[in-house]
This record gives structure tokens, sequence and C-alpha cells, in this order.
């Protein structure tokens, strides 16, 4: 089944080998025939062939109305605005995933934001991620949980995260038990506050 980043896939697999990156590099840089492509990537000439094949079959490499090897820049853009397209189209956690591959890595917070709209993004994605709403949590549970979203960050303690995530409604604290409002309690709160 074909994904819409499939041919952005496809074009990274082709640059994972070094003598593709150095045949693009050639013709990018002006060589505009196979030998001339050769000399500057310092390819022999079946890797140069091989080379410009592949990148042929993908693309990346033209040859223009000369018959001179060129970059299909095009390409490149084409891609480049479709992944900004889908980036702005996309609606709810998708949205916020460059926030949160920068701040959150393998399931642990690297670091906080410093802008306030971001700093939240990345408090509800970690209160979504580690409770269930309406589930009873004491709050040594909840330390625990919190513990190893800081393991990676010398910024941030479990203590400090605990506080943020009940000062923003993400976790009610009563007696020293803990709980995650589910979506009706969350509307309602906002819709009085």
């Amino acid at each position: 089944m074909a994904t819409d980043t499939e041919p952005v896939d496809q074009v990274i697999r082709l640059f994972a080998e070094e003598s593709r990156v150095r045949a693009f590099a050639a013709v990018a840089l002006g060589a505009g025939t196979p030998a001339a492509v050769a000399r500057t990537a310092g390819l022999s000439a079946r890797e140069t062939a091989v080379a410009l094949h592949r990148l042929g079959e993908q693309g990346v490499v033209v040859e223009g109305t000369d018959g001179a090897l060129g970059v299909a820049y095009d390409l490149f853009r084409d891609h480049a605005r479709e992944a900004a397209r889908r980036e702005r189209t996309a609606v709810g956690p998708v949205a916020g995933e460059p926030v949160l591959r920068t701040f959150v890595r393998d399931g642990r917070l690297v670091r906080l934001p410093a802008q306030w709209n971001r700093k939240k993004l990345v408090l509800r994605h970690i209160a979504e991620q580690t409770f269930e709403p309406g589930v009873a949590y004491p709050e040594r549970v909840v330390d625990e949980k919190l513990r190893a979203w800081c393991e990676e960050s010398d910024e941030i303690d479990h203590v400090t995260l605990r506080r943020y995530l009940v000062d923003l409604h993400h976790l009610r604290r009563s007696e020293g038990i803990y709980r995650m409002p589910s979506a009706d309690e969350a509307s309602g709160e906002s819709s009085h506050g």
C-alpha cells in the first residue's frame, strides 16, 4: 500500500549509497556528462553508470534538452511543498509532531520548551501518554511514572512536571490521589474557567 510519504522515502533511500551521493553531488556541481561525473566524484565508469541509472530512475538527475545532466530541483521543491501542505492540514496530535520530536525522544522528555504554547502541547502529550482518564493514582505512582519521563533531562524533575500537570488541569489532586479528568470533565471545566 502506497503512502503520501513514499516518494520522499524512496529519495531518502536513494541517498543511502555513497556512490549515488557522490554522483549526485558531481551533477549538482555542474558535471554534465558521465565521464565528468566519474572524474568529479572519483568513481569508476561502472560505479558512475550504476549510480546515474538509479538517480535517473528516481528522477533526481535528468538529461536536459542539450543532453547535459542536471539536478531535478523541481522534484525536491514539489516534495518540500507536499510535506509542508501535509503539515499544515494535519489535525490533532499530528499537528504538534515537529514540536514533540524536538522535545520528546524515545518516550523521554529532553527538555521543556520555553515557549508557553509548545510547553502546553508537550505537557498534554505527557499526560495523555502516561495516565488514563478517571483512574485514581496514588502520588507515589504518579511520581514513578513521571520520573521515567525525566530520566534524560537535567533541566526538569518529576516534581516540577507533576506541578505543571496539576496547574494545567491535566491531573487533579485530592488527598494525595491524582486523577486525569475525562474529556467531558475537562471541557466542562474550560467552559467555566
